[in-house]
């Protein structure tokens, strides 16, 4: 039995958590909301973000981030993108150095463009780093579908103690090396699942959607390739495996946000409307500073940061994708 902590109680933080209590690991959740911390403590559910799922009863809540994480071996990061510095910064002291982190959060951070790894560095005392990605809708985890993701690090023992303290029957973890191109990869997709809501919002088949699919995996991999990632990282499950599942499925929020973008909703207007974090809009901002830093093109990701941030009609963006200079499919 292992102590862990996991940061972040929204309804992916709250599935791995309960996962791992019923596992027989000693866990306890932080959570910003203090309703989230009395719906667990009181009903063993979480009510505003997991509706309908009883959480095991061993599992503690806490508001208080000391008392979460203090003399912890492994902690599991899952707060959203834009406060996980926050939250690492105001949680470092009561960490001892040597510690594993475990990042789960999909995103980059917009201001300083950095991973959630590279944020990590400069927030923790010296620590080991694992990033737990792939196609992994929350709920699905919950009620135990047959779930695969990976545990990538540069460190091979840590990789492959998170391998084991997160393997279930129904969630099947591999390790790897490529931290960069997992998290890259399971950032990017979140763009492409609101392009793959558009779709949806506007009526569109499947061949728009098996042509987005294809073309943006190839744009997520040029920016991996330029950022030192390996390119067969995004032919697995953190990249492919994730993107299918965030482009067609119904539980996908990214994807709720692009249909809502299509029938006339705002960013703003959404986001008022909505209490759970789109990564997607935040990244693709991020996506297109990338692509500019590194000299690639990302004409997908792109066309999604003008519809959201400039007000352009989905209708033009898609016009523009199609009538872009003729050019092999594969680059020499």
């Amino acid at each position: 039995m292992s102590r862990v902590t996991v940061l972040g109680a929204g309804s992916w933080g709250t599935t791995l958590a309960d996962l791992l209590a019923r596992s027989g690991h000693e866990v306890t959740l932080w959570a910003y909301e203090p309703e989230v911390v009395e719906s667990i403590t009181a009903r063993h559910e979480n009510e505003l973000f997991l509706e309908g799922c009883p959480l095991a009863p061993t599992l503690q809540a806490t508001a208080d981030l000391a008392e979460a994480a203090r003399g912890v071996g492994l902690v599991v990061s899952v707060s959203p993108s834009h406060v996980v510095r926050q939250v690492l910064t105001r949680v470092a002291p009561a960490l001892e150095p040597g510690v594993i982190l475990v990042s789960a959060t999909k995103g980059i951070e917009t201001d300083t463009l950095e991973l959630m790894s590279d944020v990590a560095r400069e927030a923790l005392p010296p620590h080991r780093f694992v990033a737990l990605s792939g196609p992994s809708f929350a709920r699905e985890v919950y009620q135990r579908q047959p779930t695969a993701v990976v545990a990538a690090s540069e460190d091979p023992a840590a990789a492959e103690a998170v391998q084991e303290l997160f393997a279930t029957p129904t969630f099947r973890v591999y390790s790897g090396p490529d931290v960069i191109g997992t998290e890259l990869a399971g950032a990017l997709k979140n763009v492409i699942a609101i392009a793959a809501g558009i779709l949806e919002g506007l009526g569109l088949g499947n061949n728009p959607r098996a042509a987005l699919i294809t073309r943006a995996l190839a744009e997520m991999t040029r920016l991996g390739e330029a950022m030192g990632a390996d390119p067969r990282t995004f032919a697995g499950l953190a990249g492919m495996g994730d993107l299918i599942l965030t482009t067609t499925g119904a539980l996908s929020r990214n994807r709720a946000l692009g249909v809502a973008v299509a029938k006339g909703t705002s960013l703003e207007q959404y986001r008022r409307a909505h209490r759970t974090v789109a990564e997607g809009a935040n990244t693709a901002q991020a996506a297109v500073r990338l692509a500019e830093r590194h000299g690639v093109e990302m004409p997908i990701a792109t066309q999604v940061w003008e519809i959201l941030y400039r007000g352009k009609a989905p209708r033009e963006a898609i016009a523009d994708l199609m009538e872009r200079t003729l050019k092999p499919e594969l680059s020499p």
